[in-house]
């Protein structure tokens, strides 16, 4: 077999690399990069001269990656993300970029802000393609290992090498199906009722739920789901309560009756995340941008939103 080096890496190795470990099979990598399973099965028998690991062994039915292959990835993602910049000129066009964007955003970011943003894409970019992952509680490796390039979330991750920007604030507010119930007039009405809450991971509450917790506010969770997208068909037709952000009622939670929350609330501020590898890049700048021109748009467009709630359903219910 000829002797491989170093020199013989390219960007087509580095990608099927990575694209292999996301993947976890051969059959998956071939798919997503419109192969056929020999190509990858012949180009990762050259990396493996290479790199002289086998990089990837049987388990099961399947393939996992070998240690080598883990400590690896991270940097080709990285080498990638250089030979972008390389290769991409100077005066940035967004309409010559050719490129899928990864955003992580859970329901309330996905719905409020990524399909205005998918608009602008295609009017000005219309060779990006759009994909969305839940971001949850987003963690330092999702921006590391460029799971995602950007994330948007009220809770950024921690760390020296993450920058983030706030985008908008929100305000909670209660909300209730007005055919089902009245609002909530007092304090004591509020801790009464029953209420509807998002647990995005196993046993850790909403800011604002863990904040009213500790202030002595409790109130009884009937039900936990682990979106904002579930809590509209448990409202309506029922008199459970649900405290959410206000910029759901011209989204989700459209329709539905809301009020000021009867208990001392914190604000939700939402951020802009991504990695300071990503920083400098005339195309990562650019969308930066277009996120906060849309989110801009979208606070002014809620702020001047009618409640969807009638006249005399809000003198009725308060």
């Amino acid at each position: 077999m000829k002797n491989f080096d170093w020199s013989d890496l390219d960007a087509h190795l580095l990608r099927l690399l990575v694209t292999v470990v996301e993947t976890g099979s051969v059959t998956g990598a071939a798919q997503r990069l419109g192969v056929t399973q020999s190509a990858v099965s012949h180009l990762l028998d050259k990396l493996r001269a290479i790199v002289g690991d086998p990089l990837f062994v049987k388990s099961g039915r399947g393939i996992v990656a070998t240690a080598r292959a883990e400590a690896l990835a991270p940097q080709a993602r990285e080498l990638l993300a250089a030979l972008e910049r390389f290769a991409r000129a100077e005066a940035f066009d967004p309409a010559r970029w050719h490129a899928t964007l990864t955003i992580a955003a859970n329901d309330l970011q996905r719905d409020v802000l990524l399909p205005p943003l998918l608009a602008r894409l295609r009017q000005q970019a219309p060779g990006v393609d759009l994909r969305v992952i839940p971001s949850g509680i987003p963690s330092l490796d999702m921006l590391r290992q460029d799971h995602c390039q950007i994330a948007i979330s009220p809770r950024p991750p921690e760390g020296a090498d993450i920058l983030q920007k706030r985008l908008f604030q929100d305000a909670y507010r209660v909300f209730y199906d007005p055919e089902a119930r009245h609002a909530p007039k007092t304090l004591a009405d509020y801790l009464q009722a029953e209420h509807v809450t998002v647990v995005y991971e196993s046993q850790r509450l909403l800011d604002v739920d863990q904040w009213m917790i500790a202030r002595g506010v409790r109130r009884r969770f009937r039900v936990m789901v682990p979106g904002f997208a579930g809590v509209p068909a448990f409202l309506r037709g029922s008199d459970l309560l649900a405290t959410a952000p206000s910029m759901l009622r011209v989204h989700l939670l459209r329709g539905l009756a809301h009020i000021p929350v009867p208990a001392p609330c914190p604000p939700l501020p939402m951020y802009l995340i991504w990695h300071r590898k990503h920083q400098a890049d005339p195309a990562h700048r650019w969308l930066r941008g277009e996120l906060e021109a849309v989110a801009a748009g979208c606070a002014d467009s809620a702020c001047q939103a009618d409640s969807s709630v009638s006249t005399s359903r809000r003198a009725c219910s308060l």
